[in-house]
């Protein structure tokens, strides 16, 4: 199991990218996603599989994920799940 440290965030509100910021979740919280999107009745299902298979298979098991989603693939969605999870991950600052 890995530690979130910090926040840590990544992406931009351009069309076709999700922002996504990764902090410290509560203890036994498990990996909490709140998730903004226009097509979150559509996909936002989607969304946060990705989002959760991503950070389990980094190995973090407890953090709390705020996404603001503008029409990301899956590919998208999970790079920047990846670059801010590293970012958070990181002791003493980025």
């Amino acid at each position: 199991m890995r530690k979130i440290f910090q926040p840590g965030q990544a992406g931009t509100l351009e069309s076709n990218d999700i922002i996504v910021t990764i902090a410290p979740g509560e203890a036994g919280s498990g990996i909490v996603i709140e998730l903004t999107s226009p097509v979150i009745k559509q996909y936002g299902r989607r969304i946060k599989e990705v989002i959760a298979e991503t950070l389990t298979g980094l190995g973090i098991t407890e953090a709390l994920v705020q996404a603001n989603d503008k029409g990301a693939l899956d590919c998208a969605i999970r790079a920047r799940v990846q670059t801010a999870a590293a970012r958070a991950l990181q002791e003493g600052g980025n």
